[in-house]
């Protein structure tokens, strides 16, 4: 997994009364607070009115009072957007103190932005036998739908991104955020090209020379497939991109640039794709294969808030759920057991997690060295501290806690835990944690790292793969969006066989983020094939980076108008995101005003349940896996035609004007039926395909303009009848 574009601070203080000059910290997320420190030790002096007070700045949420805008110009804010008292600003560091002790300024938050939902076996996503055959219905490609992907490393020069036969360059926005081409621009971080001639001239984002995530999942979700079986989920939608900034991106930003890329960066690059579906008068869906652990401080309320104002009739955001399913995530010490626990484990000196309870209990870690070193930490110890922070110190190692009321229910207290040591946690000396007491109930979560189990105390083997969806796919209007699997091998360019064994039969991947959420909300809203996944892969990457290791996974190289381009294989919720995405295209196209509602109901009622063992919806597969097709049927009222049935047929079929072409499978030993119905349900045709034949020509009744349900056998598809 990617890590944060810098490191979340856990320890958070306690909000602190106002007096004199004294910031309310209790108004600021942690990130916020730690600039405002960083600004008090600095002294740096907090101008009021000047916008050129400071050089560097952040972009944040910030939420005002009624009578609270013009706070915003007051002390050199600059409103990037905003839906009611709700903004997103650009706010100079030296001001988030003052604006604190504004009564006008109710919350200010922002969070250092993403990770990548690419897991770390490098493979990618071939949508129609990743959907076991579940063809796109002919009438529907995504024609007239805005495509949105936020992403970072495209080349914008791939032939994936054309029309199948590279005559119409389909990509008609791009964002790149970390460009230095700023000149100009209305943008609160790099620039955008809005002319064909600019982005192919441009060829990559600024990125692309060092990552290739972004060529991928577009390709999943719109790509043409170019001369290749590799067809993305909506290979006619128009394309609009947001390049925006992950760990990988550090070396591009200036140091006094680096607090602008938050969650309120991104969803400025949210509202970014939607606007231009709206100034275009399209339907739009936006597929997002990034994250970041979900807190107990609020770093994404009105991230989700913001969110909710984003998206509606015709604008829908699909987002992956992570890859932390094959870790241990989550320990519950239930009331009436005495103790729960486990090992920690970790390649770095410090491990992170986050614990949550109402009730007094005991914390008790243990390193196992000789001797071994034990603290035993009672939360009422961190309560009664000034600051509600209390720092111990072994022999081996040193443990911090800091406790601050859930933003979710301020009766849950929740306790930051850090553990310190000289060396690599865990690794030289098994340290063991403990959580103690019959009459608690404690629930803890892991930030990094991991769980484990070693032969000190075989009995400390608790965990759980589950609670631990990434945001911003947590939050309630987004389509969370989990990763099954189908192929387990790959035959790469050199004719080796790869192998990646994360499921097959469309089980859930080992690797798939598991819900519930923080706050008990069920996550993931569905799944999709993104196991060993082939997509396009950037040129520029190719051309840089020839000896990596994702390259290995590459299984076809090609030429194209100069340059030698690639079809990449990739595993994770990354592959499945876009895959959802365009179905949901797909859908935009047959009902434009689509909600997120809409979807959730969709999703409710056509998803296949790939695990029958399992009560649907649940907090690994969601509703269970999409199906295109069913999805379809149901949007367009045809799923309740008796005898309609809901699997996609496997006979191909062609429309030339009046005249329907079918080729079966295979040769039928009996008649099989053929019937027509217009979107009333309303039967237009019924006739007997003979047997013994596999291809059949039919003439058509003089019909209107429009789509209709074809069903032959025991399958169906749609076909659309032009003017």
């Amino acid at each position: 997994m990617k890590r944060h574009l810098y490191v979340i601070l856990f320890l958070a203080f306690l909000a602190m009364p106002a007096c004199g000059q004294q910031p309310q910290m209790g108004k600021l997320s942690p990130m916020l607070r730690r600039l405002v420190r960083t600004a008090e030790h600095q002294h740096i002096p907090a101008a009021q009115h000047s916008p050129q007070s400071s050089k560097r700045s952040v972009c944040a949420f910030i939420r005002l009072s009624d009578d609270g805008e013009e706070a915003l110009a007051a002390y050199g804010c600059r409103s990037l957007a905003h839906f009611g008292p709700l903004h997103i600003a650009e706010i100079p560091v030296s001001s988030l103190a003052p604006l604190t002790q504004d009564r006008r300024v109710e919350r200010i938050e922002a969070e250092a932005s993403n990770r990548l939902c690419t897991d770390s076996m490098a493979v990618h996503l071939h949508a129609t036998e990743a959907y076991a055959g579940l063809g796109l219905p002919q009438a529907y490609t995504g024609r007239g739908v805005v495509m949105g992907i936020m992403d970072v490393g495209f080349d914008l020069t791939h032939p994936n991104f054309y029309s199948r036969d590279t005559t119409d360059y389909r990509i008609r926005r791009f964002w790149d955020q970390i460009s230095q081409d700023t000149v100009g621009s209305p943008l609160p971080v790099g620039r955008d090209f809005t002319t064909r001639e600019e982005i192919l001239a441009l060829g990559h984002s600024r990125d692309g020379l060092d990552i290739s995530h972004g060529t991928h999942t577009l390709g999943i979700a719109a790509g043409s497939g170019y001369n290749s079986p590799y067809q993305g989920m909506a290979p006619e939608a128009d394309i609009c991109l947001v390049a925006n900034a992950v760990s990988e991106d550090l070396p591009y930003i200036d140091s006094v640039d680096v607090e602008k890329y938050t969650y309120a960066t991104d969803a400025l690059g949210f509202k970014y794709i939607f606007d231009y579906a709206e100034s275009v008068g399209q339907p739009c869906v936006i597929s997002f294969s990034e994250g970041s652990p979900q807190d107990f401080f609020g770093y994404d309320l009105l991230y989700y808030a913001f969110l909710d104002s984003l998206v509606g009739p015709g604008r829908i955001l699909v987002a992956a759920a992570g890859n932390e399913g094959a870790n241990l995530n989550y320990i519950h010490k239930p009331r009436g057991q005495q103790r729960a626990g486990t090992f920690l484990y970790y390649g770095t000196r410090r491990m992170d997690m986050v614990m949550k309870s109402a009730d007094d209990f005991t914390l008790r870690l243990v390193a196992y060295s000789n001797p071994a070193d034990t603290l035993t930490i009672h939360s009422r110890e961190v309560l009664a501290q000034p600051d509600s922070i209390l720092s111990l110190d072994a022999a081996g190692f040193s443990v911090a806690l800091g406790a601050y009321p859930s933003c979710y229910d301020a009766n849950d207290i929740c306790y930051d835990l850090i553990v310190k040591t000289g060396t690599m946690v865990g690794v030289k000396t098994h340290i063991s944690l403990e959580i103690l007491g019959t009459e608690a109930d404690v629930e803890l979560w892991r930030m990094n790292g991991s769980f484990r189990v070693f032969d000190e105390n075989p009995q400390l083997c608790d965990g759980e793969h589950t609670h631990y969806v990434h945001s911003p796919s947590s939050a309630p209007c987004v389509i969370c969006v989990g990763n099954n699997s189908y192929r387990e091998t790959v035959v790469n360019v050199e004719g080796d066989t790869l192998i990646n064994k994360s499921g097959r039969d469309g089980i859930i991947s080992i690797h798939s983020s598991r819900g519930p959420t923080f706050d008990g909300r069920m996550k993931p809203d569905c799944v999709a094939p993104g196991s060993n996944i082939i997509s396009s892969y950037s040129s520029y990457y190719l051309e840089a980076h020839p000896d990596a290791s994702d390259i290995h996974w590459d299984v076809e190289h090609f030429p194209f108008q100069g340059r030698t381009y690639a079809w990449n294989a990739n595993s994770g919720t990354s592959m499945s995101s876009p895959a959802v995405g365009g179905a949901i295209a797909l859908w935009l196209q047959a009902c434009p005003t689509l909600t997120p509602e809409d979807v959730m109901g969709v999703l409710s009622r056509t998803c296949r349940h790939t695990d029958t063992s399992l009560a649907y919806p649940n907090n690994t597969y969601g509703h269970g896996e999409i199906d295109v097709y069913a999805g379809l049927l149901d949007i367009l009222g045809l799923a309740g035609i008796d005898h309609m049935p809901q699997a996609h047929t496997k006979a191909s079929l062609s429309l030339k004007g009046r005249q329907l072409y079918i080729i079966l499978p295979e040769t039928p030993t009996k008649s099989l039926p053929l019937r027509i119905y217009d979107l009333n349900g309303r039967p237009v045709l019924s006739t007997l395909l003979p047997q013994g034949h596999t291809r059949h020509s039919i003439t058509l009744p003089q019909l209107s303009a429009g789509v209709y349900a074809v069903c032959v056998g025991q399958g169906s598809t749609l076909i659309r009848i032009n003017p």
